[in-house]
């Protein structure tokens, strides 16, 4: 059984004060499997803290890091994430400077600058991915200028999964781009949690999408497979055989994963067991390949130095084997 093409209920129009129900998460209303119970529990529970990060700044946002800081610590990264939704929408649509974002990235927030960044691109998700419009570029998270572009990957995140399958297989048959590949990365994490994990429901919907969406896709799959969970040994080493040539790609999404975890100080044992089965070495190294990869482009928030530094990423992978 997979998750089908129909396309799933609409998602309300968040605004910078309304908080949104946290049915939005079944995967039932979705139109995502059901057949995987076990996955499904654990991804919904994540869409969950996300709703609930975001519902928690909409009555917070002045110092949201007190009331975050209650989220279960493997979760609070979900919550971040929503929280940065919040914060963006509340500074584009309020008609006075709030701060909201710059709030949320002080303090603890700097330990998920990749989380709020990605957040940030879930609130311009349609200019972006419907409209086609510019990107709005999110205040530069912590030092890194760089990390902005991940909120294209929120982008294409939240296209699929509001949209689904129909949502991902348009934006695979557009025209490549540094930008393009961005999107398409998200758009590989909501199929992770569109088919509740499963290797070879993941892998049939790759294999049906022109090949030059394929490895962004799978880079996509390999940072939620590694940050998210759902994935043992078994199933890590069936994604790397069902990537074939695009196995770097996936390898560049789970650095991008480990890394994120490993910056937020909170490293769940899937993430830790997914960095030494995949590359034989621990998160805090890990990261640190992130941090050599992204040397002399950490102060561009350009997408040709966003490409370069995955690009980077993924000559380290091919040399692990």
């Amino acid at each position: 059984m997979s998750v089908t093409d129909r396309g799933p209920r609409r998602a309300p129009r968040p605004g910078p004060a309304r908080v949104l129900p946290l049915g939005m998460a079944d995967f039932a209303g979705r139109g995502f499997r059901l057949d995987r119970p076990a996955e499904r529990e654990v991804l919904e529970r994540h869409a969950r803290w996300f709703l609930t990060g975001f519902n928690t700044a909409v009555r917070h946002w002045r110092d949201p890091h007190p009331a975050l800081a209650e989220v279960p610590a493997a979760e609070r990264g979900f919550a971040y994430e929503g929280a940065g939704m919040h914060a963006a929408l509340r500074d584009r649509l309020t008609p006075w400077p709030t701060g909201a974002l710059d709030r949320l990235l002080s303090g603890p927030g700097d330990r998920y600058a990749h989380l709020i960044s990605v957040g940030y691109g879930w609130a311009v998700a349609p200019a972006t991915t419907v409209l086609r419009l510019p990107l709005p570029a999110p205040r530069p998270p912590s030092a890194q200028p760089l990390l902005r572009c991940l909120a294209l990957d929120g982008a294409g995140f939240a296209e699929t999964y509001f949209g689904g399958l129909a949502a991902l297989r348009r934006r695979a048959r557009r025209p490549g781009s540094p930008r393009w590949e961005a999107v398409l990365a998200g758009s590989g994490r909501a199929l992770w949690f569109a088919e509740s994990a499963d290797v070879d429901g993941v892998a049939a919907v790759i294999g049906s999408l022109p090949e030059p969406a394929r490895p962004h896709v799978w880079a996509g799959v390999g940072l939620a497979s590694c940050y998210a969970g759902c994935a043992d040994a078994a199933a890590l080493d069936r994604l790397r055989a069902a990537a074939g040539p695009h196995r770097w790609h996936l390898g560049q999404g789970a650095l991008f994963a480990v890394a994120a975890r490993d910056r937020s100080g909170i490293v769940p044992d899937h993430t830790s067991a997914a960095a030494a089965h995949l590359f034989g070495t621990d998160p805090a190294t890990a990261r640190r390949w992130t941090d050599e990869a992204a040397d002399g482009l950490t102060g561009s928030a350009d997408l040709s130095a966003y490409a370069e530094w995955k690009a980077r990423l993924r000559e380290r992978v091919a040399r692990l084997g």
